[in-house]
């Protein structure tokens, strides 16, 4: 995945917090994060989470998207893709294994049917796959699955 820019991702927020008009401890409440967090955050010594970005939009009343692409974590790109991307990574009932394999996944059959994989990801299949256990599971089958018979 792309490198986060945490410096510029921090004074952009700092600029939407200060519009809000917004203390530091408000947003960081409203968010639900702790406020030294969220300062380290406003000046780049964190780097944030996807779940976190999207707390923090939430409570700003701004797009998630806009947060993850100025993290580096989203490219600029047609807005259904952003979106699918976004709900992916903000999705709090799968873990972060689980959300690398799915946006693998994805991108596998964005390319499939002609379009370019999202950003980081190579061609949708880089990088060992994990099976249940946590174990490589090898790389991902570009074969046909057989149809089953009967």
């Amino acid at each position: 995945m792309a490198s986060l820019n945490v410096g510029n991702l921090g004074e952009y927020l700092r600029e939407q917090r200060r519009n809000a008009q917004l203390s530091l401890r408000q947003l960081a409440d409203a968010a639900g994060v702790s406020n030294p967090y969220l300062s380290q955050i406003e000046r780049g010594l964190r780097k944030p989470s996807a779940e976190v970005l999207q707390q923090v939009a939430k409570a700003l009343r701004i797009s998630a998207e806009t947060l993850y692409v100025r993290a580096g974590i989203l490219e600029e790109r047609e807005r259904e893709e952003s979106e699918t991307w976004a709900s992916i990574l903000s999705d709090p009932f799968i873990s972060e294994r689980q959300k690398s394999v799915l946006l693998q996944i994805y991108d596998a059959f964005r390319k499939e049917n002609g379009f370019e994989p999202g950003p980081g990801s190579g061609d949708g299949t880089d990088g060992p796959q994990t099976g249940d256990d946590g174990k490589d599971a090898g790389p991902v089958s570009r074969s046909k699955p057989s149809k089953p018979s009967h």
